[in-house]
């Protein structure tokens, strides 16, 4: 039998029926047994899912850019800390410090790279990943970043959460309440309890209530770390990419439940079947996320698309930093595939959408950010 599945049960027994984040949490994120503990092997082709990092090294090569962009509109302070929460193997970190090293030599000079990663398994891939720049100190490893806390003596940072926010989890609503999931001979069983103050509050503000036979996903854990996040930064920027929604179109219908499971590049509707051997993912509420960065006096950017982001980056050199070390003729013609695919609607360019705030800078200083700015002259 499953030993994570018999570990939930265990507490089910133990407790009572469960609410469906702390199932979504221990499915995900159990210290030995969780989908995200157990390996380091779900991302990539032989993977669950694709993340932008495991198509081409284009992808951090241009947030490279962007990030010294960044530094750049804080006033080249002395030192920066990057920090990225959820980096899954290190390849996006390889690729940024790399590029940052072949292109941004003064950006790389005050650059602290911090990669927050609770995972064990993770942690070691990292480790290997990453072992140059970790020796050196121009890398840090840690389990959770100090988020409750202003950042040490007012450093500058520049918070990175690429496909973070989908994965924590999430509360599940419907006409009937709050989701909780029980066990009845060997199988999971889903069951209701009245909807806390605080879930019915995130849907009056930021969603929508349920309709019959409907199910919305309330992610109370995504705003509670943005709030975490946004109070953390005194200084500096903070990066959103991932697949998502505003409340604007869940009241034109679209985004709800989006509750989904990921195993082998297949999407199933069913969380239960699999604990601990598929991902399980909701799409984020860029509504909420931004107003609670905006509670701590963060000002947000509007939502651009990943497509919109990236070609806003790579326009001013055409893509260089994808084709610099194309030789010939057809692997120009691989890399150009693998940028589609990071850009095109068909690929990430319109399911992934960006979300940009920044403190303590001048009003109007962050609109020029080339990232924000695709197709506009400058």
């Amino acid at each position: 039998m499953n030993p994570l599945r018999q570990k939930i049960e265990q507490e089910i027994r133990e407790r009572g029926p469960i609410a469906f984040s702390r199932f979504m949490e221990l499915c995900l994120y159990d210290g030995e047994l969780g989908y995200y503990s157990r390996n380091a092997e779900q991302f990539g082709k032989a993977g669950d899912f694709y993340t932008s990092s495991d198509v081409h090294a284009v992808f951090g090569r241009l947030l490279a850019r962007q990030f010294d962009e960044m530094w750049r509109t804080l006033g080249s302070p002395a030192q920066i800390e990057l920090v990225e929460l959820g980096p899954g193997r290190g390849l996006f970190a390889q690729d940024v410090l790399g590029w940052a090293e072949k292109k941004f030599p003064d950006f790389l000079r005050a650059l602290r790279y911090v990669l927050v990663e609770s995972s064990h398994a993770l942690r070691a891939r990292i480790k290997e990943t990453l072992r140059r720049h970790l020796d050196s100190g121009k890398a840090a490893l840690v389990e959770h970043y100090p988020l409750d806390e202003p950042s040490a003596g007012g450093t500058t940072t520049i918070v990175f959460a690429n496909e973070f926010f989908d994965a924590l989890p999430v509360e599940i609503l419907s006409p009937k309440g709050s989701l909780r999931i029980d066990a009845r001979e060997g199988h999971f069983v889903e069951t209701w309890a009245p909807a806390s103050p605080e879930e019915l509050e995130f849907l009056d503000r930021y969603s929508v209530h349920p309709e019959a036979d409907e199910r919305i996903e309330a992610p109370l854990a995504a705003q509670q770390s943005m709030d975490r996040i946004a109070a953390s930064i005194q200084r500096g920027f903070f990066i959103a990419i991932d697949y998502g929604y505003t409340r604007d179109e869940q009241l034109a219908g679209r985004h709800r439940g989006t509750l989904k499971a990921l195993r082998q590049h297949s999407v199933s509707a069913n969380p239960y079947e699999a604990p601990s051997e598929q991902d399980i993912t909701a799409d984020v509420n860029f509504t909420a996320l931004a107003a609670a960065a905006e509670k701590h006096g963060m000002r947000t950017h509007k939502l651009v698309t990943q497509s919109q982001f990236l070609l806003g980056i790579g326009e001013a050199n055409q893509f260089a930093d994808a084709f610099e070390e194309c030789r010939l003729p057809q692997e120009r013609a691989k890399v150009a595939l693998q940028l589609k695919h990071l850009v095109t609607p068909a690929g990430m360019g319109e399911s992934f959408h960006v979300l940009i705030g920044d403190k303590g800078i001048e009003e109007g200083q962050a609109a020029g950010l080339a990232g924000l700015n695709f197709g506009r002259s400058r």
